[in-house]
């Protein structure tokens, strides 16, 4: 009988990814090498924060048995639905009963599988080697019930794509941020945020390629056999945006409903914003106004905060309202008074922060919900949009209405995330739960983008 290779994954998939800038990544990442006293403090860690966990456990089953014996409020139904699993989003069950699922590793992708195997040891050796030309992807991989960011060297000149070195994480990851503040040093650094279905917030150090924790952590669950006090949030973190003005602050919003602004030179945090009746999915810093940060809710609002005053946050935001969920919110990058909006029905609302309460346009834009949206700082009147449906749909956008220019269909199942190349944002990245699982792709490929727009095809 023919020998069986190892069993298929029922899960296996990419949740989140980001796009780091060229040039800031070190040409021969540090490879790290642990003495043992090294890896005794950290399987010690590990032990103590199981033990936390166990605890964590133990207190909640506690809380649960306790609750049973309380009476049942007239809310009870909503209550479960604010608090349902940010994993029941993903389908999991639907993962376990594909028939066709394959094991594919990110590093064999091309715009949909065009990569080379390397044939020897020189081409091995370039490989390690990061150019200045060179982008690194930072791509979160589920598989199963392990979590890794896999870091990809992406150069689109040379129309390459391979995976550098990767790394563990504790938590299925939900939101990837890369940024240049290196918390503790006077230069600027090459480093990550994730957030995971774990409430702490882990910041990663990419010009170090062996790590295996962390440089640093954001939050604690608190112990009480370790004497620790808890601080940051309590459940699941599902969006970050780190403020490139004031390059030290970094914020974060939770399934806890609330939004919290970390001082990350302190590692802690240094506003905590509570003004939210639901999980607070979506987030982002405005670009020029250093205090200004936009948020979306599962509850259908979009809040404009002014974090100057902490004491007053909570009760001066702006509000506007739309219909389902709020999945995304993005400012647009050169006509900053404008945002759009995109929520779990598929559809895309269009914003002025100087008008609340207003919508200039919507659009049903998709027939699922909306996964990423992009706008094109060198085209102001183009937008992107993909969703979990699978596809990715470019539009022709004025301050008063939409219009469809192109669709593309990339056979990935559930698109679950797009971001856009910062020095080409004609070039966007896709994670999906099908293989390739992640692709690459450049819209001005279509005929009708560069029509519509006016783009020179040379």
């Amino acid at each position: 009988m023919a020998e069986e290779g190892p069993p298929e994954a029922s899960i296996d998939f990419v949740p989140a990814l980001c796009f780091v800038p060229r040039g800031v990544a070190k040409d021969r990442p540090d490879k790290i090498v642990l003495t043992q006293g090294e890896l005794a403090r950290i399987i010690g860690a590990t032990q103590q924060e199981l033990e936390e966990d166990s605890e964590d456990d133990e207190e909640g089953d506690e809380t649960a048995a306790g609750d049973a014996g309380m009476d049942v409020d007239e809310d009870n139904d909503d209550a479960n639905s604010e608090n349902r699993n940010p994993q029941d989003e993903f389908d999991f069950n639907a993962y376990e009963n594909e028939e066709n699922a394959t094991v594919t590793s990110l590093a064999n992708i091309v715009d949909a599988g065009e990569q080379v195997p390397d044939e020897d040891e020189d081409s091995e050796a370039e490989d390690e080697v990061i150019k200045p030309s060179d982008n690194l992807i930072l791509v979160g991989h589920v598989q199963d019930d392990a979590a890794s960011m896999e870091v990809w060297v992406f150069n689109q000149e040379e129309e390459a794509l391979y995976t550098h070195h990767d790394f563990l994480l504790p938590s299925f990851p939900l939101c990837i941020e890369w940024m240049n503040h290196d918390a503790g040093s006077d230069k600027p650094g090459n480093m990550c945020a994730i957030g995971c279905m774990d409430p702490i917030i882990t910041v990663w150090d990419l010009d170090i390629q062996d790590s295996i924790e962390p440089t640093f952590k954001l939050g604690s669950k608190g112990s009480r056999k370790h004497q620790k006090e808890q601080y940051g949030h309590k459940d699941a973190v599902l969006d970050l945006s780190w403020n490139r003005n004031f390059e030290h602050i970094l914020a974060s919003g939770s399934v806890d409903r609330t939004l919290i602004l970390w001082d990350m030179d302190e590692g802690q945090p240094h506003t905590t914003i509570t003004a939210f009746e639901e999980k607070v999915q979506t987030l982002e810093f405005h670009p020029t106004e250093a205090q200004s940060i936009l948020t979306g809710c599962s509850d259908g609002y979009v809040r404009l905060f002014d974090c100057r005053d902490a004491e007053a946050v909570n009760s001066s935001s702006i509000q506007w309202k739309v219909d389902g969920e709020v999945e995304k919110v993005l400012w647009h990058p050169t006509q900053t008074d404008y945002f759009i909006i995109g929520t779990n029905d598929g559809s895309l609302h269009y914003a002025d922060k100087r008008t609340p309460n207003q919508i200039l346009w919507s659009v049903k834009a998709h027939n699922e919900e909306i996964s990423g949206v992009c706008f094109n700082s060198q085209m102001p009147n183009l937008l992107t949009s993909t969703s979990t449906e699978g596809t990715l749909k470019v539009w022709n956008f004025s301050g008063t209405e939409a219009k469809h220019v192109y669709e593309h269909e990339f056979n990935m199942g559930r698109l679950q995330c797009m971001r856009q190349c910062p020095e080409d944002p004609y070039t966007l990245a896709f994670g999906g739960e099908k293989p390739p699982r992640c692709a690459i792709y450049n819209i001005k490929n279509s005929v009708a983008v560069r029509r519509t727009f006016g783009i020179d095809d040379s």
